[in-house]
């Protein structure tokens, strides 16, 4: 099968997940919605090329990161006021 077919049916495979995604939380069955997007994520990710492994390392960057950011605020908010930097 060529490359833009597959690519094509992805893309409306992407359309209706995301179609039925938005019924479901407007019906108010948000737990199968968020399934959904799991799966709309996974249809991304093979258009896109982007594998799991790919992913854990992003998810990987990005958490590290966000203790780097706690672990700084922890470190500003015990200077004592006076050493404190205004804005």
């Amino acid at each position: 099968m060529p490359v833009a077919n597959v690519e094509e049916r992805l893309l409306s495979l992407l359309a209706t997940l995301e179609q039925c995604q938005s019924c479901l939380f407007e019906q108010g069955s948000e737990e199968i919605a968020k399934l959904l997007s799991l799966a709309s994520l996974e249809v991304r990710m093979a258009l896109h090329g982007v594998t799991g492994s790919d992913l854990k390392a992003l998810c990987d960057i990005l958490a590290s990161n966000e203790l780097r950011q706690e672990s700084e605020a922890a470190l500003i908010r015990s200077f004592p006021p006076y050493l404190k930097l205004v804005k």
